[in-house]
């Protein structure tokens, strides 16, 4: 779940993760902060799999509850190609029409996030089950990934599923969104953060996540954040160190669990 009670800005770094916003009140508005793009302004929306880092701001009092998928499992829940959301955020009445606003709204009036929570519980199992599954090849490279930080090569990738590139490619767009080496360069720039976190210094951090060197490292990060390493703490305390699109480390439902470790969350971490 999240809140604020005033006006608020802020900078998600890209993670390779989807995320449902079903806002309560108040507006969001969400724009890429690489490449200028036209804002996307609405109250509840879906933010797909992005490449490039994420600015968000509120003007005024916002509350609701974040859901963060998988790829994987966003493409189970939604039952669309996950490319159609790959870099985008979408208005949910724009990709689901007037039903995922409804359902925004029972969110809002039930009496407690117990109950809220219990909900969804009960609308995300009953779209994961029913929605089309990955191909095993793909949740297999897709794992690979993760649990390489983004160092297993194309190439590898290619030859454990049996596939070919393009065929590689082409799965990786219909059921992430990314193709494999963009997800594979966004991985390695969540791996270089968390080394960060830890108090690395950036010339540690861009040897100790596989980069060739510095200036590698410095031109990624640039290009996918917007600003060089060394501005980027400044540029979070600038903008603020959480939002409705921040995602929290091995939670792929972020907050709307609260906590509880149920099938959904398990389900949804594994996919």
């Amino acid at each position: 779940m999240f809140g604020a009670r005033g006006p608020g800005r802020w900078l998600v770094a890209p993670d390779g993760v989807v995320k449902v916003v079903l806002g309560f009140s108040g507006p969001l508005r969400v724009a890429d902060a690489v490449r200028p793009t036209r804002p996307v302004t609405a109250i509840s929306l879906v933010s797909g799999v992005h490449a490039t880092a994420t600015v968000g701001e509120h003007a005024g009092p916002v509350h609701g509850v974040t859901v963060l998928l998988t790829p994987l499992a966003a493409y189970r829940v939604m039952g669309v190609p996950m490319d159609r959301l790959a870099c985008r955020n979408v208005d949910v009445a724009e990709l689901f029409g007037e039903r995922l606003r409804r359902f925004a709204a029972r969110l809002a009036e039930a009496p407690t996030w117990g109950s809220r929570f219990a909900l969804l519980d009960q609308v995300l199992t009953a779209r994961l089950l029913a929605g089309p599954r990955c191909s095993p090849e793909l949740a297999w490279a897709w794992r690979q990934l993760h649990r390489s930080a983004g160092r297993t090569s194309v190439r590898r990738l290619a030859a454990g599923t049996g596939w070919s590139h393009r065929q590689l490619e082409r799965r990786f767009l219909e059921q992430v969104g990314l193709p494999p080496k963009s997800l594979a360069q966004v991985l390695r720039l969540q791996a270089a953060l968390r080394y960060k976190k830890r108090g690395m210094t950036w010339a540690e951090v861009a040897a100790a996540a596989g980069y060739h060197d510095q200036s590698h490292f410095t031109r990624s990060f640039k290009a996918m954040i917007g600003c060089t390493p060394g501005r980027f703490p400044a540029a979070r305390a600038e903008s603020g160190r959480s939002g409705p699109l921040d995602s929290l480390p091995d939670q792929f439902t972020g907050e709307l669990l609260h906590g509880r470790a149920t099938g959904v969350s398990r389900l949804c971490k594994t996919l």
